[in-house]
């Protein structure tokens, strides 16, 4: 597809996920969705833990390498205002709970170059791996059925999903959730735990 046409549809996009990112704030409360069905978590269990993305160096991260840990898949993008604001949260909780097993994984649906710079700019402690667009299909198999970002999956040690946040989710809410979770088992403690830039 020749570059102008991948940057407007890039644009196109961006613009539905931010109205409906509006749209969200305005409508939901900072919880965790209803459960999903066993069948959709199971689907979006396997989607995600079975997906491969670049790092960003490029290099190809197996998200199953971080199973045995809590761990905290956030959908996102640079343009997105809310997944902005709760990014430093995110930083704040990698870096109290990881000895105790939680591993935050940003899944960034957008162009590489924006969220490296993004990612030295703001310090992102944790694994960012790069999506693009086809990520979208990660997070819907989760239970995303809107395609709005950000969207996170909560998922316990064993790889099953816990709970799912439409739209941004603040540290205590998060808490709320993960802190039972830590509590089972010990961290695999995945081999990527920072990136480097």
């Amino acid at each position: 597809m020749p570059k102008l046409s991948q940057i407007i549809l890039f644009c196109a996009a961006a613009i539905v996920a931010m109205s409906a990112g509006v749209w969200l704030r305005a409508h939901f409360m900072d919880g965790p969705q209803p459960p999903l069905s066993d069948a959709m978590s199971k689907q979006g269990a396997e989607a995600i833990l079975s997906a491969n993305l670049p790092d960003l160096n490029g290099v190809s991260q197996p998200v199953s390498q971080w199973k045995g840990d809590v761990i905290i898949a956030n959908f996102w993008a640079t343009w997105c205002t809310p997944c902005r604001e709760e990014i430093p949260e995110f930083i704040e909780m990698q870096q109290e709970y990881q000895d105790q097993g939680l591993t935050f994984i940003g899944i960034a649906i957008d162009q590489k170059e924006k969220v490296v710079a993004y990612s030295r700019e703001f310090g992102i402690n944790y694994p960012v791996l790069i999506g693009g667009l086809s990520a979208m299909s990660l997070a819907e198999a989760a239970g995303n059925e809107m395609s709005v970002l950000p969207y996170t999956v909560i998922f316990d040690r064993q790889g099953n999903i816990s709970d799912t946040f439409l739209g941004r989710v603040h540290k205590k809410t998060l808490e709320k959730s993960i802190m039972p979770l830590l509590q089972q088992g010990q961290a695999k403690s995945g081999q990527l735990t920072q990136p480097s830039l």
